[in-house]
């Protein structure tokens, strides 16, 4: 397994610790496990992750530090997602990306954008009369492009400072909105007071 691998730690129902023997199988640690093994097949199709089940009652202390208590117990990278309950696919997914996020970096020319969005439109227009191949992410459409958008963005701008769209990278360098790659590619636009970023909260 790659070395930025994000590890997926699971501490199902299940082990012996003394006399103590679980004998009745979890049916939301099973389907914890299910829900997992499909996720990492569709939503994080891509991107590099091990999956560690455990079995809680042999090593109960170990999620007992980190506060989790209560199987199925599922860990991203140490830090707890879920606990007590079958998981939550947004949640892992969301978790795994931000993870990942951390340990790798955008290489190539990205658009982060919404269809209604005209500073998005601008931008593709941009990049495409420039001859400049570019990857399209409709953070609407797509959860794991919006994600993968605010794990990126988010330690640029500051964890307080609203996202908007669009969100463009060149060559792996961030850009930021549509007026930001107007000046960076020379193109003659008329002067935007927003700078050319759609919020992603509906217009009023």
């Amino acid at each position: 397994m790659s070395e930025q691998a994000v590890t997926i730690t699971v501490f199902r129902w299940a082990g012996q610790w003394g006399p103590f023997k679980v004998n009745i199988p979890c049916g939301e640690c099973s389907l914890t496990k299910d829900v997992i093994q499909d996720t990492i097949a569709t939503e994080l199709e891509g991107i590099p992750v091990e999956l560690d089940m455990r079995d809680w009652l042999s090593e109960w202390w170990k999620p007992l530090l980190k506060g989790g208590w209560h199987a199925p117990i599922v860990l991203v990278d140490g830090k707890i997602v879920s606990q007590g309950r079958a998981l939550n696919r947004g949640l892992l997914t969301e978790a795994v990306i931000d993870a990942y996020a951390k340990r790798s970096s955008i290489t190539e020319n990205v658009v982060f954008g919404k269809e209604s969005c005209p500073h998005c439109v601008r931008a593709k227009k941009y990049l495409t009369e420039a001859n400049i191949p570019f990857v399209y992410r409709d953070v609407v459409k797509e959860p794991r492009a919006l994600y993968e958008m605010l794990a990126r963005v988010k330690p640029i701008i500051g964890p307080k400072t609203p996202v908007t769209v669009p969100q463009i990278w060149l060559d792996g360098e961030y850009v930021g909105g549509a007026s930001e790659l107007s000046e960076i590619l020379k193109t003659k636009v008329e002067p935007n007071p927003d700078r050319g970023q759609c919020s992603l909260s509906p217009a009023r």
